[in-house]
Protein backbone atom coordinates (compact mmCIF):
# COMPACT_ATOMS: atom_id res chain seq x y z
CA UNK A 1 0.00 0.00 0.00
CA UNK A 2 1.24 3.51 -1.08
CA UNK A 3 0.66 6.38 2.13
CA UNK A 4 1.02 9.80 1.47
CA UNK A 5 2.83 12.02 4.23
CA UNK A 6 -0.37 12.49 5.50
CA UNK A 7 -1.29 8.88 6.34
CA UNK A 8 -3.73 8.23 3.68
CA UNK A 9 -3.71 5.01 1.23
CA UNK A 10 -2.48 6.61 -2.26
CA UNK A 11 -2.56 3.53 -4.19
CA UNK A 12 -5.54 1.84 -6.69
CA UNK A 13 -6.40 -0.33 -4.21
CA UNK A 14 -3.92 -2.73 -5.06
CA UNK A 15 0.22 -2.57 -5.20
CA UNK A 16 1.18 -0.23 -7.34
CA UNK A 17 0.97 3.18 -6.66
CA UNK A 18 -0.77 5.73 -8.49
CA UNK A 19 1.69 8.35 -10.66
CA UNK A 20 1.20 12.15 -10.12
CA UNK A 21 -0.55 14.25 -12.51
CA UNK A 22 2.56 15.71 -13.47
CA UNK A 23 4.05 12.92 -15.03
CA UNK A 24 1.44 12.18 -16.93
CA UNK A 25 2.67 14.49 -20.16
CA UNK A 26 4.25 12.05 -22.96
CA UNK A 27 3.14 9.02 -21.02
CA UNK A 28 1.03 7.50 -24.19
CA UNK A 29 2.39 4.25 -24.44
CA UNK A 30 2.05 2.01 -27.51
CA UNK A 31 -0.78 -0.30 -26.36
CA UNK A 32 -1.16 -3.15 -28.86
CA UNK A 33 -4.08 -5.95 -28.88
CA UNK A 34 -5.08 -8.46 -30.88
CA UNK A 35 -7.51 -6.20 -32.69
CA UNK A 36 -6.72 -2.93 -32.08
CA UNK A 37 -3.34 -1.10 -31.17
CA UNK A 38 -3.63 1.86 -29.45
CA UNK A 39 -0.54 4.46 -31.00
CA UNK A 40 0.14 8.06 -29.64
CA UNK A 41 -1.64 10.25 -32.18
CA UNK A 42 0.15 12.14 -34.35
CA UNK A 43 0.11 14.67 -37.23
CA UNK A 44 1.44 11.55 -39.19
CA UNK A 45 -2.33 10.11 -39.03
CA UNK A 46 -4.07 12.96 -40.24
CA UNK A 47 -4.64 11.20 -43.87
CA UNK A 48 -6.07 8.08 -42.71
CA UNK A 49 -7.93 9.77 -39.76
CA UNK A 50 -10.12 11.63 -42.44
CA UNK A 51 -10.26 8.53 -44.59
CA UNK A 52 -11.97 6.88 -41.46
CA UNK A 53 -14.34 9.77 -40.80
CA UNK A 54 -15.63 9.74 -44.35
CA UNK A 55 -16.31 5.95 -44.63
CA UNK A 56 -19.94 6.82 -43.56
CA UNK A 57 -21.40 9.14 -40.96
CA UNK A 58 -24.55 7.87 -39.91
CA UNK A 59 -23.40 6.71 -36.61
CA UNK A 60 -22.04 9.86 -35.20
CA UNK A 61 -25.39 12.20 -34.52
CA UNK A 62 -24.50 12.71 -30.73
CA UNK A 63 -20.36 12.19 -31.51
CA UNK A 64 -17.61 14.97 -32.31
CA UNK A 65 -16.02 13.47 -35.37
CA UNK A 66 -14.29 15.64 -37.33
CA UNK A 67 -14.67 16.10 -41.31
CA UNK A 68 -11.88 15.05 -43.56
CA UNK A 69 -11.47 18.86 -44.23
CA UNK A 70 -11.55 19.26 -40.20
CA UNK A 71 -8.70 16.65 -39.43
CA UNK A 72 -5.63 18.32 -39.30
CA UNK A 73 -7.00 20.92 -36.86
CA UNK A 74 -8.83 18.50 -34.66
CA UNK A 75 -5.72 16.55 -34.58
CA UNK A 76 -3.44 19.72 -33.55
CA UNK A 77 -6.04 20.32 -31.20
CA UNK A 78 -6.00 17.31 -29.34
CA UNK A 79 -1.93 17.03 -29.43
CA UNK A 80 -2.23 20.73 -27.82
CA UNK A 81 -3.96 19.61 -24.83
CA UNK A 82 -2.32 18.83 -22.08
CA UNK A 83 -4.72 16.94 -19.70
CA UNK A 84 -5.28 14.86 -23.32
CA UNK A 85 -3.56 11.25 -23.49
CA UNK A 86 -4.50 10.84 -27.44
CA UNK A 87 -4.55 7.35 -29.03
CA UNK A 88 -4.96 6.65 -32.56
CA UNK A 89 -6.50 3.47 -33.34
CA UNK A 90 -5.06 1.38 -35.60
CA UNK A 91 -6.77 -2.28 -37.19
CA UNK A 92 -4.31 -4.79 -36.91
CA UNK A 93 -5.64 -7.23 -39.94
CA UNK A 94 -4.62 -4.47 -42.12
CA UNK A 95 -2.80 -1.42 -40.25
CA UNK A 96 -5.36 1.08 -40.88
CA UNK A 97 -6.06 3.51 -38.44
CA UNK A 98 -10.09 3.53 -38.09
CA UNK A 99 -10.34 5.92 -35.65
CA UNK A 100 -9.60 8.19 -32.13
CA UNK A 101 -9.39 7.57 -28.35
CA UNK A 102 -8.24 8.88 -25.19
CA UNK A 103 -7.53 9.02 -21.59
CA UNK A 104 -8.30 12.74 -20.24
CA UNK A 105 -9.61 14.81 -17.14
CA UNK A 106 -6.24 13.26 -14.93
CA UNK A 107 -7.66 13.93 -11.09
CA UNK A 108 -5.55 14.35 -8.36
CA UNK A 109 -5.82 12.56 -4.72
CA UNK A 110 -7.62 15.73 -2.84
CA UNK A 111 -4.64 17.81 -1.43
CA UNK A 112 -2.35 15.77 -3.18
CA UNK A 113 -0.57 15.02 -6.36
CA UNK A 114 -1.33 11.48 -6.65
CA UNK A 115 -3.71 10.65 -9.51
CA UNK A 116 -6.66 8.90 -8.23
CA UNK A 117 -8.93 9.05 -11.59
CA UNK A 118 -8.82 9.07 -15.45
CA UNK A 119 -11.45 9.69 -18.45
CA UNK A 120 -12.01 7.59 -21.33
CA UNK A 121 -13.52 9.76 -23.90
CA UNK A 122 -13.35 11.58 -27.76
CA UNK A 123 -13.68 7.64 -28.89
CA UNK A 124 -14.62 7.12 -32.72
CA UNK A 125 -14.55 4.63 -34.76
CA UNK A 126 -15.10 4.37 -39.11
CA UNK A 127 -17.76 2.42 -39.98
CA UNK A 128 -16.20 -0.46 -41.36
CA UNK A 129 -14.43 -0.91 -37.67
CA UNK A 130 -17.91 -0.59 -35.40
CA UNK A 131 -19.13 -3.77 -34.26
CA UNK A 132 -16.00 -5.79 -34.70
CA UNK A 133 -14.71 -5.98 -31.25
CA UNK A 134 -12.39 -3.25 -31.74
CA UNK A 135 -14.41 -0.83 -29.61
CA UNK A 136 -14.03 -3.75 -26.65
CA UNK A 137 -10.33 -4.55 -27.14
CA UNK A 138 -9.40 -0.79 -27.15
CA UNK A 139 -11.49 -0.36 -23.74
CA UNK A 140 -9.68 -3.23 -22.19
CA UNK A 141 -6.39 -1.64 -23.27
CA UNK A 142 -7.38 1.57 -21.41
CA UNK A 143 -8.80 0.67 -18.58
CA UNK A 144 -5.74 -2.08 -17.88
CA UNK A 145 -3.10 0.94 -18.42
CA UNK A 146 -5.30 3.10 -16.19
CA UNK A 147 -5.48 0.62 -13.24
CA UNK A 148 -2.57 -1.24 -13.82
CA UNK A 149 0.46 0.92 -14.88
CA UNK A 150 -1.19 4.16 -13.95
CA UNK A 151 -2.97 2.83 -10.76
CA UNK A 152 -5.84 5.11 -10.60
CA UNK A 153 -8.41 4.73 -8.44
CA UNK A 154 -11.14 5.69 -10.68
CA UNK A 155 -11.87 5.46 -14.38
CA UNK A 156 -15.33 7.07 -16.02
CA UNK A 157 -16.79 7.16 -19.38
CA UNK A 158 -19.35 9.65 -20.30
CA UNK A 159 -22.00 9.94 -23.12
CA UNK A 160 -25.17 11.76 -24.45
CA UNK A 161 -28.11 10.45 -22.37
CA UNK A 162 -30.18 10.56 -25.42
CA UNK A 163 -27.41 8.24 -27.14
CA UNK A 164 -28.98 5.16 -26.72
CA UNK A 165 -26.36 3.34 -29.20
CA UNK A 166 -23.49 4.33 -26.71
CA UNK A 167 -25.22 3.48 -23.70
CA UNK A 168 -25.74 -0.10 -24.47
CA UNK A 169 -22.00 -0.38 -25.90
CA UNK A 170 -20.76 0.98 -22.48
CA UNK A 171 -23.14 -0.94 -20.18
CA UNK A 172 -22.20 -4.10 -22.03
CA UNK A 173 -18.81 -3.90 -20.56
CA UNK A 174 -19.99 -4.32 -17.16
CA UNK A 175 -19.60 -1.08 -15.67
CA UNK A 176 -21.61 1.24 -13.45
CA UNK A 177 -24.13 3.63 -14.45
CA UNK A 178 -24.12 6.64 -12.19
CA UNK A 179 -27.34 8.22 -13.36
CA UNK A 180 -27.49 11.21 -15.64
CA UNK A 181 -26.18 14.71 -15.17
CA UNK A 182 -28.68 17.31 -16.15
CA UNK A 183 -27.64 19.71 -17.89
CA UNK A 184 -24.01 18.50 -17.64
CA UNK A 185 -21.89 18.95 -21.05
CA UNK A 186 -21.60 20.18 -24.33
CA UNK A 187 -24.02 19.47 -27.27
CA UNK A 188 -22.27 17.87 -30.17
CA UNK A 189 -25.62 17.55 -31.92
CA UNK A 190 -25.46 19.57 -35.14
CA UNK A 191 -28.22 22.16 -34.20
CA UNK A 192 -27.44 21.97 -31.10
CA UNK A 193 -24.29 24.35 -31.44
CA UNK A 194 -24.08 26.32 -27.68
CA UNK A 195 -26.99 23.96 -26.17
CA UNK A 196 -26.05 22.16 -22.62
CA UNK A 197 -26.81 18.12 -23.08
CA UNK A 198 -27.96 15.83 -20.39
CA UNK A 199 -24.72 13.53 -19.82
CA UNK A 200 -24.95 10.02 -18.56
CA UNK A 201 -22.14 8.90 -16.23
CA UNK A 202 -20.45 5.51 -15.65
CA UNK A 203 -17.47 4.27 -14.15
CA UNK A 204 -15.51 1.31 -12.59
CA UNK A 205 -13.35 1.64 -9.49
CA UNK A 206 -10.17 -0.35 -8.94
CA UNK A 207 -11.98 -2.81 -6.91
CA UNK A 208 -14.25 -3.93 -9.87
CA UNK A 209 -11.20 -3.77 -12.57
CA UNK A 210 -10.64 -7.85 -11.87
CA UNK A 211 -14.68 -8.70 -12.69
CA UNK A 212 -14.81 -5.79 -15.58
CA UNK A 213 -11.71 -7.51 -17.24
CA UNK A 214 -13.35 -10.65 -17.37
CA UNK A 215 -16.54 -9.62 -18.63
CA UNK A 216 -14.76 -7.57 -21.51
CA UNK A 217 -12.10 -10.24 -22.30
CA UNK A 218 -15.55 -12.96 -22.55
CA UNK A 219 -17.14 -9.76 -24.84
CA UNK A 220 -13.66 -9.62 -26.72
CA UNK A 221 -13.81 -13.51 -27.37
CA UNK A 222 -17.21 -13.95 -28.52
CA UNK A 223 -15.95 -10.78 -31.30
CA UNK A 224 -13.31 -12.53 -31.96
CA UNK A 225 -14.87 -15.97 -32.65
CA UNK A 226 -18.68 -15.84 -33.11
Amino acid sequence: MAVGEDGHDESSGGDRPAVTVRELPGRSPVLGGTLVRLEPLSMGHVPELADAAEEGRASYGFTPVPSAAEMESYVAGKLGRSELMPFAQVRVVDGKVVGHTALLHPRPWPGRERLSAIEIGWTWLAASAQGTGINVEAKRLLFGYAFETLGVARVELKTDARNERSRRAIERLGVHFEGVLRSYSESWVPGEEGKLRDTAMFSVIADEWPSVKTTITDLLAEAVHP
